[in-house]
């Protein structure tokens, strides 16, 4: 028995520790975490102590995470996205098997079809997932404001966004230069 491995021993050898990476970097990027804090500022009303500002800020903290059940929903989220990889990778097998089948080889179809369908699942559940947290985000950061406003305290707005435009660019027309009319230029006589 020889100690060489052919062509087709490598690719299997290969492909499948290939396969397990590409599969946990593609739905690595569909986890959804839940927030970790507010993005807006709250600022202490007027004359207020720095502890009982702390004590507001800790409390609705607490509330915005209990109102928006921000774990069950980064969970649903997570799980969303990984089911868009799963049904994208079993898409791309089914119509690659096909594709392949019509070729005359079923097998490397589906494997290319599974590829190019994970590839495609878990780009569009990253893309689910980011949406889903901007909306986790979105929804604490309310509850937070909400509370801290009943409280008594205020929440800075973020200045509007200053949109500049390029000062127009003015190009002057191309210089022409008169030199007055052409000279006369006398030809040779002709030789008849």
């Amino acid at each position: 028995m020889s100690t060489k491995m052919n062509r087709t021993q490598i690719t299997r050898k290969l492909a499948v520790p290939a396969l397990v990476v590409g599969t946990m970097l593609a739905l690595g990027g569909c986890a959804v975490v839940p927030p970790s804090g507010p993005s807006v500022v709250a600022l202490p009303r007027k004359g207020e102590p720095l502890e009982q500002f702390q004590q507001d800020d800790y409390a609705c903290r607490d509330y915005a995470f209990r109102s928006t059940d921000a774990n069950g929903a980064s969970q649903a989220a997570t799980h969303n996205s990984v089911n868009s990889a799963a049904v994208g990778t079993l898409g791309g097998a089914a119509v690659g098997a096909l594709f392949g089948a019509a070729a005359g080889n079923a097998g490397a179809g589906a494997a290319i079809g599974a590829g190019s369908g994970l590839l495609l699942g878990g780009a569009t559940g990253a893309n689910s997932a980011s949406y889903s947290a901007y909306g986790l985000q979105a929804h604490y950061d309310a509850a937070y404001a909400q509370c801290m406003v009943a409280k008594g305290n205020t929440i800075a707005q973020p200045p509007a966004p200053a949109y500049y435009s390029a000062p127009p660019v003015y190009y002057a027309p191309r210089p022409y230069y008169y030199y007055g009319p052409p000279g006369v230029v006398y030809s040779p006589y002709p030789y008849y």
